[in-house]
């Protein structure tokens, strides 16, 4: 094989030309500089150092943290024609010993490892007699303290510096704030200059973000045009991942439920079923996490809050890996908001830490409760910046705002007046002045702010007083049962009236009803005249994938199967210039894809 970094890319990959910073970057790891990567999900990072250590003598040696991962990328790899393996405790000992063998005879390109492997035993002083190519730890943001996924494991890595100092060492991650960024390049010894920021920018996603009303019915609506589609809802709790896969089955969707708590057997079957299927909805924790490298998730969902605007960016990010249209849907509310904070509040983390989650919740509220483009926000967390994007819900719908001053002094007002004890549904009868037994217990129907409200709906009013709670105008009692009190903020509006504009909520739509902002299945945005040959192409794909027990999407991209509908190849030199068309690939599927294409024409 030619070590030229674009040979490479055409021979092993089948493209022609790298894309962004990849090129850059590759070169740069090549003359054996270090490298910090942040790259977007699907923007090619796993090339980055995939082709560098094909190009440089010895083996690359790759830190991931999930061996559902690895496993993923070393199939993928093979399927390429790369000699790549991985090291794990699913190895029995024959298969052990005879991969040593392969690493000492000089005979593996890239080996995959976990880093608790990694650091156990004696693995890392025999990996010192293994000529090196290069140390690459991808999902570096888990080395971080400050960023949302940390694995003690990984500060460990540190190790690495002074045992391979000659090695060039690259950190590749999707998702790393300023802090994080900082405190890896520190861990690691890479220096600023080494360091390659290619944005965050993911314009093949849609975001929307909807007041949680009725999320069933919310969640139905959303799915609609996603049918024979892969995608993941997320959710806070284990049981209500079992209750909406179990909902979801029920209205025909071939659901399944991945958490925490469950036998290791099943979460691993499932994880398998959904890596392999090509129509399967995951409903699942966090714990279904960086693992997923399933490229044709069209869309994510979460059905509750998460935990921070990392945590929502890398979880959309995985829809939409191989760059085609796919849709994302949040639902919140004002529960949503009192059980982040009560997490954040007894976690029993130092205050320091406590203090970094209230200021990524705050940040996560801000995108909910924006007016503005969802993607601006989002992206100018990490410091990243775009133009409006027409592609979220708040570019095609922009919300409307009201001057909501007089509202929030009222609701502020009758927070103060009945005692701030009392949760939202209460304070929201007592504006609205309606009688009940228990307000005219507790007299409230005789103060001041009784029936004050009448003018707003309950519904603008919860919207209102959710708002004032993100704004941290209004605490929430976490220890007890939710009841609303005055925060600062909220005192400081009060003395200075500033004019304060809010959201007017969005109307709930009819069960039957269509979201605007929803997309469509990929196939239908395929030309029709392509349509069958790409369907064809899915279902030769699908059937060479079962009988080598692999998921499809190892064999072809569903991008690469759209523009082998496109084209049309005939021969095989027609089929070797369609994108993603590498040779072992070529090689090995080109006659049976060629026949497909064949029939079609005869039809």
């Amino acid at each position: 094989m030619t070590n030229s970094p674009l040979a490479i890319l055409k021979t092993v990959y089948g493209y022609d030309a790298f894309r962004g910073l990849q090129g850059e970057i590759v070169q740069h790891v090549i003359e054996g500089n270090n490298a910090f990567v942040l790259m977007p999900t699907g923007g090619g990072k796993s090339l980055c150092y995939q082709i560098p250590a094909l190009a440089r003598p010895g083996m690359g040696l790759v830190i991931s943290p999930l061996i559902a991962l690895m496993a993923d990328q070393v199939s993928a790899l093979r399927q390429a024609g790369v000699k790549a393996a991985a090291l794990n405790s699913d190895l029995a000992g024959e298969d052990r010993y005879a991969l040593w063998r392969d690493m000492q005879d000089g005979k593996l390109d890239l080996l995959y490892i976990a880093p608790e492997t990694l650091l156990r035993g004696d693995i890392l002083e025999r990996l010192t007699r293994i000529p090196l190519s290069l140390i690459a730890i991808d999902e570096a943001h888990c080395l971080s303290q400050w960023g949302h996924d940390f694995r003690p494991s990984y500060r460990q890595l540190d190790a690495l510096v002074t045992m391979f100092p000659d090695t060039p060492r690259m950190a590749l991650t999707a998702t790393a704030d300023e802090p994080t960024r900082a405190e890896i390049l520190s861990h690691l010894q890479i220096e600023e200059d080494d360091a390659f920021i290619a944005g965050f920018d993911r314009p093949n996603i849609r975001y929307a973000i909807q007041e949680k009303d009725n999320p069933r019915a919310q969640l139905k609506r959303f799915l609609k045009g996603h049918e024979g589609e892969s995608g993941i809802v997320y959710c806070l709790s284990k049981r209500k991942t079992e209750e909406t896969a179990s909902w979801l089955r029920e209205q025909g969707y071939d659901a399944l439920a991945y958490h925490g708590g469950m036998d290791k057997a099943d979460r691993e079957a499932n994880q398998a079923r959904f890596q392999h299927g090509e129509a399967i909805i995951m409903v699942a924790t966090i714990a279904f996490g960086m693992g997923i490298d399933k490229p044709d998730v069209r869309f994510v969902a979460h059905i509750d809050l998460p935990g921070s605007i990392e945590a929502y960016y890398q979880e959309t990010g995985r829809a939409g890996r191989d760059g085609l249209p796919s849709d994302t849907m949040m639902l919140y509310g004002y529960e949503d908001i009192a059980l982040r904070s009560r997490f954040i509040e007894e976690s029993g983390a130092p205050d320091q830490r406590k203090h970094m989650e209230r200021q990524k919740l705050d940040a996560l509220l801000g995108l909910a409760e924006t007016p503005s483009c969802r993607r601006q926000v989002l992206l100018s967390y990490f410091g990243d910046h775009c133009e409006p994007c027409g592609n979220c819900d708040t570019c095609a719908e922009p919300p409307q705002l009201f001057d909501g001053t007089i509202a929030a002094q009222k609701a502020l007002s009758c927070i103060h007046r009945t005692g701030a004890r009392f949760g939202q549904a209460y304070i929201v009868d007592v504006l609205l002045g309606v009688e009940s037994d228990r307000v005219s217990q507790l007299g409230h129907d005789q103060i001041s702010t009784w029936g004050i409200g009448k003018e707003l709906d309950n519904r603008t009013w919860r919207a209102i007083l959710r708002q004032l709670i993100a704004l941290r105008f209004i605490d929430v009692d976490l220890t007890g049962h939710g009841g609303l009190s005055i925060a600062d903020g909220g005192r400081q509006f009060l003395r200075d009236k500033p004019t304060l504009m809010l959201r007017v909520p969005s109307a709930p739509r009819p069960a039957s009803g269509r979201d605007r902002v929803s997309g469509k299945a990929v196939s239908t945005t395929i030309p029709e005249e392509h349509r069958a040959l790409f369907q064809a192409l899915r279902e030769k794909r699908s059937e060479i994938a079962r009988t080598q027990n692999l998921p499809p999407y190892v064999i072809f991209h569903d991008k690469t199967l759209i523009e082998l509908a496109a084209a049309r190849p005939s021969s095989r030199a027609e089929m070797a210039r369609v994108p993603g068309v590498g040779e072992a690939k070529l090689d090995r599927y080109g006659p049976a894809f060629l026949s497909v294409i064949a029939e079609q024409a005869d039809l």
